[in-house]
């Protein structure tokens, strides 16, 4: 299957050399010359063959939005686009009504897997109508992990985009509850030996996740996370999801507060921010800021 992928970023570019090692064809383009295998999009939809896929892995928002009109002007009735980026799912709704009024479908993929996907596979929610989603299938198949699981056809447009944000919701909250447990054991002087602590609980307890391996990963290379300030980023995404709560009453209490403690992390450098920061860099390759 031929796909036009743009945006060749940390997810993008990964996400080509996964699909091409199954045998695809991929046209990718990014803004980037090191990196690109056209010069622009114009070049792009020339090199794919009728009908089109192209899907798009920039940033939401603004850079989003201009690539859709972009592709509204190139493409013809028929193809389709895909966002696999970080959109709000309001976006999608509108980008499907923006390309459908030209006889382009829409597709929207909440995309988790960071920078370990190319090895591990990255698990897929998407959302969109039935024929769009199955034209896909193959190039869903190429990016999810091996064996069941990894990939759901969540809905309608919007539905993949919506359950990635409720799935990042749910990783600030999990991030923020060892991040608090990391900082009590540190706290205490009974606990000489926090980071072996961590790594005790990887096997046969309820709480081992991929998060935890992620903190002992961390910790091995700073034991104490010495080298960072206590400072995490937040990615929009947990705003949207407190709002989403707000709008269907629905109570978030743990989610919030972990958005909350990032908005408190850029007031002080906070030891539990530390933890977070060092998890968001080992699974999706984020920046840290570093003491020096």
């Amino acid at each position: 299957m031929q796909l036009g992928l743009v945006g060749l970023g940390k997810m993008g570019g990964n996400m080509r050399e996964r699909i091409r090692r199954a045998g695809h064809t991929v046209v990718g383009y990014d803004r980037n010359p090191e990196v690109t295998d056209v010069k622009d999009l114009a070049e792009l939809v020339e090199k794919l063959q009728a009908p089109r896929v192209v899907w798009v892995m920039v940033p939401a928002g603004p850079v989003t939005q201009s690539v859709v009109d972009e592709l509204g002007g190139l493409l013809e009735a028929g193809d389709v686009v895909v966002d696999g980026g970080n959109s709000r799912w309001t976006d999608d709704e509108k980008h499907a009504e923006q390309l459908g009024a030209k006889g382009i479908g829409f597709v929207d993929a909440g995309v988790s897997g960071g920078v370990w996907g190319l090895q591990n596979g990255y698990a897929l929610m998407v959302g969109g109508d039935k024929e769009h989603v199955e034209r896909l299938q193959p190039i869903f198949e190429a990016l999810k992990p091996e064996g069941p699981y990894g990939y759901v056809h969540a809905g309608k447009v919007g539905a993949g985009h919506f359950s990635k944000m409720v799935h990042n919701g749910i990783e600030y909250a999990m991030m923020q509850a060892y991040a608090e447990g990391w900082e009590l054991l540190e706290k205490v002087d009974s606990v000489t030996d926090v980071r072996e602590v961590f790594r005790s609980w990887q096997d046969g307890t309820v709480i081992r996740s991929w998060l935890l391996d992620l903190a002992v990963h961390a910790l091995d290379a700073d034991e104490h996370l010495d080298k960072l300030k206590g400072f995490a980023e937040d990615s929009g995404e947990g705003r949207w999801t407190v709002e989403a709560a707000i709008d269907n009453a629905v109570p978030l209490p743990a989610i919030t507060a972990s958005l909350f403690a990032r908005f408190a992390s850029r007031q002080d450098d906070s030891p539990q921010m530390k933890m977070v920061a060092a998890l968001r860099n080992q699974f999706g390759g984020h920046a840290v800021e570093s003491k020096e």
